[in-house]
């Protein structure tokens, strides 16, 4: 799935009124099946540059074309069909449903892609992620590790064909950074999936074979 935004702008307006410009992009591209990192400091705009690609928030102009598709021209259903249907999304609070459990999590995934309950797949998913001895448990059984797994295999399990991971080894004790980061490569690389992960690590950023700054292409005083 290849991703191209021209001229996306985004800002907000804060309580007293003034305009905070976030967004200034030019252009930015990610090819179909390309793995990069992008870098970028907290408050940088990282996040809110995923949820313009994902489809999550508009941007107030510019195009987000994923795979021939303008999103930021479909309306809330639209964009919410696209991105149920299209991109998996690992976000850095994990987002998991607390009275579901894991299983029932990666389901939901699937049920708001149509792929109905197949729970075989999801169960395949979760062992995938080392987390066969975990279906039957809710996020506040698990370890800040296992909820991440979690996350990793719903953003699966509707078979993406991009995938966006924001920060997805902060909240991950170090023991378990690697592995994380190493489950959304593999699973990407086996389905020939665009992934691009935001990132404020060095390290983290440093596997990948494009590493952009987000302060290279993304000037927001300047709009």
């Amino acid at each position: 799935m290849s991703l191209i935004l021209q001229e996306i702008r985004k800002s907000y307006r804060e309580p007293g009124g003034t305009v905070l410009p976030i967004l200034n992009i030019r252009r930015f591209e990610l090819a179909s099946g390309e793995q990069m990192a992008l870098l970028g400091p907290s408050g940088g705009g990282k996040t809110t540059l995923l949820n313009v690609i994902a489809g999550i928030t508009t941007p107030d102009s510019g195009s987000v074309v994923i795979d021939g598709v303008d999103i930021a021209k479909l309306h809330e259903v639209g964009r919410d069909r696209f991105r149920s249907k299209k991109i998996g999304f690992v976000f850095q609070t994990f987002n998991l449903l607390a009275a579901f459990t894991a299983l029932e999590n990666v389901l939901v995934g699937m049920s708001f892609a149509g792929l109905g309950g197949n729970k075989k797949r999801a169960e395949e998913l979760l062992k995938h992620v080392g987390l066969g001895h975990r279906l039957h448990h809710r996020p506040a059984q698990m370890s800040v590790g296992e909820q991440q797994r979690v996350a990793v295999a719903r953003a699966l399990a509707n078979q993406p064909s991009l995938v966006l991971a924001d920060e997805p080894t902060a909240n991950v004790d170090p023991a378990n950074q690697q592995t994380i980061l190493d489950l959304i490569r593999a699973n990407c690389r086996e389905r020939g999936v665009s992934l691009l992960v935001v990132t404020h690590s060095l390290e983290a950023a440093g596997q990948f074979d494009r590493v952009d700054k987000l302060s290279e292409f993304n000037h927001p005083r300047a709009a």
